[in-house]
């Protein structure tokens, strides 16, 4: 994909004990609330006189924001209550420990910084943020990809709902330490993205110190083209979608350049249109869309677009066009439902005679276009005024903004590209110096990476390739090794239960991540030692994930006790002896037949490989004669 440049940051939550800020744990919860506030934000200036635009562009949204917290997770300081605390020195050395896996190097002092945010996830209203490091890179193949920076910082606040003119939050993920990792502009295809946020996230993993599971990793996407601009994409959560959205952005920008090129040729550089009423042309309409609004005392407004005939309708992404783009402007900036355009209609009830008296009211051209909204008076021209500030953006070419992904690997409007007046100094947070003395310590204990562990895995514990990737890149990587070097327990039968009777069970619906690592390491002790067959263990691991009590009281609920050799014994001969024509007939052969009815007897009580030798031993012994 010649003529692409690609960034990625990606967000990734540290498993620390306590908050960036404050000392709440940081754990989510899924109880209902125990306290709500609702608050409205201002758009105000910066230090320097300043106003960021993005912050004038939400705040005449005229939102309201709902806070929802906990009385033993969270505090005054994610309510901005309370002055933050000192920053949480166990996130620093994670922080900076990543770092020096990345080849960069740490600042000199640590100070915080305040970033405006615009969507009320933050109770502040602005981020709370750190440099740490800057100068890195990693290695993809035989190229080189720069890492600019690595900043730490709060996770915002999670969004519950997002109702008409209202957004809930939650506060218990407000104030999670963050690493936010940024690549340089290196990148220069979807499937070259791909790559090197697998390795950044294989980078993190190897530290230990991450959270996992949905949520806890971002990517977001920074794409240009040759004439386009810088467009931030956020949101992608998927590796596997990193490709597909990077195609589909760099064919957005080219798609606009090419729009920006036909109306250069039609003479059209900027577009200025004001905003007419049209209600009167619709008064008698059949088409249910504009009738409810009509019916509601709303109005239809309408604006000409010189020029634009014929490209809303061209398509910039796979199924997005033009027309497409306009309209999620005037959702963001209005809250309407949508627009209208001449390019699509007649349609949605909308007749070829209503389209051509309302061409004619504007004395439209086939090269022009006419959109309009119906909505209440207000809101219809707060949408139209969107679409006319997006449709000059359209002569210059590829506007810089934010954007969000779609389930389908596009992209739609999200908010304008930040300005430079969004930072400013956090006056409440002491900085840290970064003596060489801490450095020296976290170099002196950096954490293997995933490949060398692999292959450590490999050789020290005769693990295949397969399942010793699959060890050290789970989260239950130490535990296997604390099981095989202390407790002696096989190292291929520890990781398997993790890596596949685990995610058996997962598949299944049983919460084993919930499980107290107690309790697996004694149902693990209980195989090895002969109290538990193998095949019974996934019956207690069920068992425990749904019921309270130890292993001892799994084993005693399912029957699973176990058997003295004498009973193993007499269930074996009492099986041949019921089945002996067929030991006659089959020899060793009647052993496979015989064991699945041996194990359903024994119900898991006793290993497959015993039973399996018990029962070969006893036909030899009856096909021997000696009895």
């Amino acid at each position: 994909m010649s003529g692409v440049k690609v960034g990625i940051e990606i967000h990734q939550q540290l498993d620390t004990k306590e908050k960036l800020f404050c000392g709440c744990r940081t754990v989510l919860r899924e109880e209902e609330p125990e306290y709500s506030v609702r608050r409205r934000m201002k758009a105000t200036a910066s230090e320097m006189g300043d106003v960021d635009r993005a912050v004038l562009f939400e705040f005449g949204r005229g939102r309201s924001f709902v806070y929802q917290g906990y009385r033993d997770t969270t505090c005054l300081v994610e309510l901005d209550e309370e002055p933050p605390h000192d920053l949480n020195r166990e996130a620093v050395e994670v922080s900076l420990t990543v770092a020096q896996l990345l080849n960069m190097r740490a600042v000199d002092e640590i100070h915080v910084m305040r970033k405006i945010v615009i969507d009320g996830s933050n109770t502040t209203g602005f981020q709370r943020t750190t440099k740490v490091a800057f100068g890195g890179w990693l290695m993809d193949g035989e190229e080189r990809v720069g890492i600019q920076s690595l900043c730490l910082e709060e996770d915002a606040a999670r969004k519950v709902s997002d109702e008409e003119g209202e957004t809930t939050y939650r506060l218990d993920r407000l104030g999670i330490p963050l690493v936010e990792i940024a690549t340089a502009p290196d990148i220069s295809s979807g499937e070259q993205a791909g790559r090197v946020a697998l390795a950044l996230g294989r980078i993190l993993k190897a530290t230990g110190r991450i959270k996992r599971g949905l949520g806890t990793i971002r990517q977001d996407l920074n794409v240009s083209v040759e004439g386009g601009t810088r467009v931030e994409i956020k949101g992608v959560q998927e590796l596997g979608t990193i490709a597909r959205v990077v195609e589909n952005e760099a064919l957005r920008q080219r798609s606009l350049l090419a729009i920006r090129d036909e109306l250069t040729k039609r003479g059209i550089s900027e577009v200025k249109a004001g905003v007419n009423d049209v209600t009167d042309l619709f008064t008698g309409t059949a088409s249910k869309v504009l009738r409810r609004t009509l019916d509601a005392g709303g109005r239809v407004k309408a604006v000409a677009l010189p020029g634009f005939g014929g490209l809303l309708k061209r398509e910039v992404q796979p199924g997005r066009r033009l027309g497409t783009e306009f309209s999620d402007r005037a959702k963001v900036r209005a809250g309407v439902g949508g627009i209208f355009h001449t390019d699509e209609l007649p349609a949605y009830g909308i007749t070829k005679e209503e389209v051509s008296i309302l061409v004619e009211r504007f004395s439209a051209g086939s090269e022009d276009c006419v959109v309009f909204v119906a909505a209440e008076a207000t809101v219809a021209e707060a949408a139209l005024d969107a679409v006319v500030e997006r449709a000059s953006m359209a002569a210059r070419g590829v506007p810089a903004e934010v954007r969000a992904t779609n389930a389908d690997g596009s992209t739609r409007f999200m908010r304008p590209m930040p300005g430079s007046a969004r930072m400013y100094p956090e006056t409440d947070v002491l900085s840290i110096v970064v003596a060489k003395e801490m450095i020296d310590s976290i170099r002196s204990k950096l954490p293997e990476l995933l490949d060398v562990k692999t292959e450590r895995y490999m050789r020290d514990y005769g693990l295949s390739r397969d399942l010793a990737a699959l060890i050290v890149d789970s989260p239950y990587s130490s535990t296997f090794e604390n099981l095989v070097r202390e407790d002696g327990l096989s190292p291929s039968f520890v990781a398997a239960t993790f890596e596949y009777t685990f995610k058996m069970l997962r598949r299944e619906g049983f919460d084993v991540e919930s499980l107290d690592p107690d309790k697996t390491r004694e149902v693990l002790l209980s195989v090895h030692r002969g109290e538990l067959g193998k095949e019974a263990m996934p019956d207690v691991l069920r068992w425990l994930t749904c019921n309270r009590g130890s292993t001892q009281d799994a084993l005693a609920a399912l029957a699973l006790g176990k058997i003295e050799d004498e009973g193993i014994k007499k269930a074996v001969e009492e099986l041949v002896d019921k089945n002996m024509d067929l030991v006659r007939s089959q020899g060793e052969r009647a052993i496979s037949p015989l064991m699945g009815d041996l194990m359903k007897a024994l119900r898991g009580k006793v290993d497959g490989k015993v039973l399996h030798e018990m029962l070969r031993a006893e036909i030899s012994r009856r096909k021997g004669g000696a009895s």
